[in-house]
C-alpha cells in the first residue's frame, strides 16, 4: 500500500523497559516560528451524527468519541502522527515479568472544576467501567486488554474491586495484567480507560454530561449541547498543558448528510468535515487540491449478519451474500475515493500483522456468482421458499449507496432473494443493532488502537461490538493464545481463516479517512493511522 510505511512509522511500537520517561515530547499545538494566528481561535468540525452520549465510559460510535477524546484524557494520548505519547501519567514503569505495570501521575493535575485529579479517580473509573450496573458498552475492553479479574468482574463473579487497578498513593496507579500484553500501552489512549470524576458521577446520576453539570480533565470543557444542532466546548483553564493549547473554543457539528456538511463547509461554517461526499470529490481534487485529505487507516467496512436469524444461522447463506457482490465496483466506482476492496476483516497494513490470503480473493467475480448460487441451492433456497430479508443502514449518503448497490447485486446475481433496504437515524439504528433487531446491518470498525486484536476483539463471542452474535470457542482460544505468544499474528492469521470459513461478518472494504480542511487550519497532519486528531494540536492561521 503506498501509506503502508507511513503508518507504520507513525505508530512503531513502544520498547518497553524496566522505567520510560519522557521529558522532550511535544504534546500540545507544535506552531512553528512566524506564524502568524488569528486572534480568534474558534474551530468548527463536522462529528457526523448526534453522539450517544459524552460519558467515556458509554460512548460508543465516533461521533461521541470525536468530542469525549477533547474533553478528557486518558494515562497515554497520541500525538498527530498517532504515536503513543504520555498523557496524565508523565511516565510509567514495567515489572520484570510485564504484568504489573505502576503509573506516575503529572504534578498538579486538576480536573475543569479545580479539583485535583487522582490515582484514586482512575481505580474508580476503572471499576466503573467493568461494573455490569453500568453496563458499558465497551466494558469488554477492559477484558480484552487484560486488566486482571476484569473477566470476573463483568459477570458479576467478583466485585469491580477487585481488578488489578489500585493506588499506591495520590499520584501513584499500579494496574497488574493477567500475563504479559505487548500493545497494552496503546490500549491506554482508548476512552474506555479515561477517569471520570466520581462526586459529579454520584451527584447528578444520568444527567451528569449536562454542560451545566460536566466536570471533565481533558483539553476542553463542555459549554453547550444542543441536540441535533451542535455541541460546544472551550478551553479548560486546569488542563495541564492548557498554556501550549492554541484553539480556544470548538464546535461540533452533528451533520449525517454528506452533502449538507460539504455546502456548510463551502459557506465557511465548518473549518473541517466528518467526512467527503462521493459525489463531489473528483471535482474537488480539481477544484481545491490542498483542502481535501486522505490517507489509509486501520479500519474495515462491512456488514453484520444476525446468526440467530433463520436462516442465516447457516453458513451457506451468508458465503452466498458474501460471494454476490463485486467489490471493486463498490470501492472504485460507488465510492471511489481510494477505498480498497476488502476480503478479510483485518486491513493488510495494519502494525506487525502479516495478511493471510482470502480464497475468494482471486477468483472472477463470474466465478464467485456461480459459487453464491450453489451455495443458496444447496441451502434449500428455492421459488417457493425464497430467501427475504431487510438491510438496516444509518442515515449517510455514502452508506445508502453502498446499501443500494448491495441490495442491486443480491438482486441480480441470486436466484430467488428479495431484499428490503431500511434507513434509520444513529441512535435508533445504533440501539437496533445492540439489542439484535435486525438481519442485516451496516457495520463498520475503526481500530481502537494499531495491532490486529483491535479488530479481532470485536468478533470474540463475549464482545457487545459483536451485533451479529457469532460464538466460536477456537476463535476465542486463538485471540487468548495470542496475546502471550512471541509472534501473535500466526493466531491471528488462523482467527481470519475461521472468519473466512463461517463468515460472520461479510467485509466490503477498508476505509481511508477523507476530510476537507480549510487552508487556515495548522497542526492537521493527515497520518494518524485511527484518525483520531485531537482539537488540542491545531491551530488557526492568517491567510
Amino acid at each position: 500500500m503506498t501509506f503502508k510505511s507511513a503508518m507504520i512509522a507513525a505508530l512503531a511500537p513502544l520498547t518497553l523497559s524496566t522505567s520510560l520517561f519522557f521529558s522532550q515530547i511535544t504534546t500540545a499545538a507544535e506552531v512553528p516560528p512566524g506564524t502568524k494566528l488569528t486572534k480568534v481561535q474558534h474551530l468548527t468540525r463536522g462529528i457526523g451524527a448526534e453522539p450517544s452520549s459524552l460519558d467515556p465510559h458509554l460512548v460508543t460510535g465516533t461521533p461521541g468519541a470525536f468530542v469525549v477524546r477533547d474533553l478528557f484524557e486518558g494515562l497515554t494520548t497520541e500525538d498527530p502522527n498517532g504515536k503513543i505519547i504520555p498523557g496524565q501519567a508523565e511516565r510509567w514503569t514495567v515489572s520484570d515479568d510485564k504484568k504489573v505495570y505502576t503509573f506516575y501521575l503529572r504534578k498538579n493535575l486538576k480536573w475543569s472544576n479545580g479539583d485535583p485529579v487522582t490515582a484514586h479517580d482512575f481505580v474508580l473509573s476503572f471499576r466503573r467501567s467493568v461494573d455490569p450496573g453500568l453496563a458499558s458498552p465497551y466494558s469488554w475492553y477492559i477484558e480484552l486488554i487484560g486488566i486482571k479479574n476484569a473477566n470476573e468482574a463483568l459477570r458479576g463473579k467478583v466485585k469491580p474491586e477487585t481488578i488489578g487497578v489500585k493506588a499506591l498513593d495520590d499520584t501513584t496507579l499500579e494496574i497488574t495484567l493477567n500475563q504479559p500484553t505487548p500493545y497494552f500501552i496503546k490500549t491506554l489512549a482508548h476512552y474506555t480507560t479515561y477517569p471520570v470524576h466520581s462526586a459529579t458521577v454520584k451527584k447528578y446520576g444520568k444527567k451528569w454530561t449536562l454542560p451545566q453539570n460536566i466536570v471533565s480533565n481533558g483539553p476542553y470543557k463542555l459549554t453547550k449541547w444542543v441536540v441535533n444542532e451542535r455541541i460546544e466546548s472551550e478551553r479548560n483553564p486546569y488542563y495541564w498543558d492548557n498554556k501550549k493549547t492554541v484553539i480556544d473554543h470548538v464546535t461540533y457539528y452533528p451533520i449525517e448528510s454528506s452533502n449538507t456538511e460539504l455546502d456548510r463547509y463551502r459557506a465557511g461554517e465548518l473549518d473541517i468535515t466528518h467526512t467527503i461526499a462521493e459525489n463531489h470529490y473528483k471535482k474537488l481534487k480539481k477544484t481545491i487540491p490542498d483542502e481535501v485529505k486522505t490517507h489509509g487507516i486501520v479500519a474495515t467496512y462491512y456488514y453484520s449478519i444476525n446468526l440467530l436469524k433463520k436462516p442465516f444461522d447457516d453458513v451457506r447463506v451468508r458465503k452466498a451474500l458474501s460471494l454476490a457482490i463485486d467489490r471493486d465496483i463498490i470501492a472504485k466506482k460507488v465510492l471511489g475515493l481510494g477505498e480498497i476492496p476488502a476480503y478479510n476483516y483485518i486491513p493488510p497494513y495494519v502494525d506487525g500483522y502479516q495478511a493471510v490470503e482470502s480464497p475468494f480473493a482471486n477468483m472472477t467475480q463470474k466465478e464467485r456468482i456461480q459459487l453464491a448460487q450453489k451455495y443458496l441451492k444447496e441451502a434449500g433456497i428455492t421459488e417457493k421458499n425464497p430467501l427475504k430479508f431487510q438491510v438496516l443502514y444509518n442515515t449517510l449518503e455514502a452508506h445508502k449507496k453502498v446499501a443500494i448497490a448491495l441490495y442491486s447485486m443480491w438482486q441480480k446475481n441470486l436466484k430467488h432473494v428479495k431484499v428490503e433496504i431500511l434507513n434509520q437515524e444513529w441512535k435508533t439504528f445504533l440501539t437496533n443493532k445492540e439489542q439484535g433487531n435486525f438481519v442485516v446491518a451496516r457495520d463498520g470498525w475503526n481500530g481502537d488502537y494499531n495491532e490486529a486484536s483491535t479488530m479481532l476483539s470485536t468478533l470474540l463471542s463475549y464482545s457487545k461490538q459483536n451485533y451479529g452474535r457469532w460464538k466460536n470457542k477456537t476463535f476465542d482460544q486463538l485471540f487468548t493464545e495470542a496475546t502471550v505468544a512471541e509472534n501473535p499474528s500466526l493466531y491471528y492469521q488462523k482467527a481470519e481463516k475461521l472468519i473466512q470459513e463461517e463468515m460472520p461478518i461479510i467485509p466490503l472494504y477498508y476505509y481511508v479517512s477523507k476530510n476537507l480542511v480549510k487552508p487556515s487550519i495548522g497542526g492537521f497532519s493527515n497520518r494518524h493511522p485511527l484518525d483520531n486528531f485531537l482539537s488540542k494540536d491545531l491551530y488557526k492561521v492568517q491567510l
